[in-house]
């Protein structure tokens, strides 16, 4: 009787065990899409919206679709901020220390960070190919942009996906003169190219056009020792170098930039 009593008291455990083989786990992270609103950097002209999608598996889903960027020319974008608490967002007109009604790449990134994820449209997505030109969209012939990519769990940062709301895109390359292309005619020679050891690159290919933070999300004040490259901790100097974060590459690419560049004016004269 005493073991009869005890197989009965197991039954209910049983049939609970059986059950719960059918419930599947609940994913990694919900698929819930937060927006960008891409505005307009001084006065480039340009705007646009992005969606950022966290998918179930970790990957991360961008897309980004621009108007009044530079026609038929690369425009290099980054996911910018940090994973690691460090406070960065879009800048102001108050960072335009030479008056010049734009904002460069010295001027922005102190306000907007390190590069956190480069959005090419294939291959490495890392601070590496930040200046990848060759991988980076082209506007078409009216100045729009359109960009769609999933990238991989295994090539996003540790915290990408939790802190997702930190993040923001910057977009890069305005036509200061509207007259449809880069050059150096409009606002000289890229201060920060020639910190590279790349000359005669325009000042309009990297200077900032668009820049968005997600919906919803606070902008504070960058802690007072700015960036420091590859961690988000704090500098006993203000602000960072550039150079520094865009240097793995950094010339190569704008040295393909440059060719870029030369060729398109040869075939206009030619």
């Amino acid at each position: 009787m005493q073991y009869r009593r005890a197989a009965l008291a197991v039954l209910p455990i049983a049939a609970v065990a059986l059950a719960m083989p059918l419930v599947a786990p609940a994913p990694a992270f919900a698929a819930e899409s937060v927006s960008v609103d891409l505005q307009e950097m001084g006065n480039t002209g340009a705007k646009g919206s992005a969606t950022l999608t966290p998918m179930a598996n970790g990957d991360l889903k961008i897309s980004i679709h621009s108007t009044g960027m530079t026609p038929n020319s690369p425009h290099a974008q980054h996911l910018h901020g940090s994973a690691g608490g460090m406070d960065f967002h879009c800048p102001s007109m108050a960072q335009d220390v030479n008056h010049n009604g734009y904002i460069s790449v010295e001027e922005g990134l102190p306000m907007y960070g390190d590069i956190f994820v480069s959005l090419t449209t294939s291959g490495d997505t890392t601070k590496a190919s930040g200046l990848a030109v060759d991988r980076f969209p082209t506007a078409d012939a009216k100045g729009n942009l359109a960009y769609e990519r999933t990238i991989p769990a295994a090539q996003l940062p540790a915290g990408t996906i939790e802190h997702i709301k930190d993040l923001h895109i910057v977009q890069h390359g305005i036509d200061a003169n509207n007259n449809g292309k880069y050059d150096i005619g409009a606002l000289g020679e890229s201060t920060f190219a020639k910190s590279l050891g790349v000359p005669n690159i325009p000042e309009e290919a990297t200077d900032v056009a668009t820049c968005g933070m997600v919906a919803g999300a606070a902008a504070g004040s960058v802690p007072a020792g700015g960036v420091n490259t590859g961690d988000g901790s704090s500098l006993a100097q203000p602000g960072p170098d550039p150079a520094l974060i865009y240097s793995v590459g950094g010339g190569a690419v704008l040295g393909s930039l440059g060719l870029a560049l030369y060729r398109r004016r040869k075939a206009a004269t030619a």
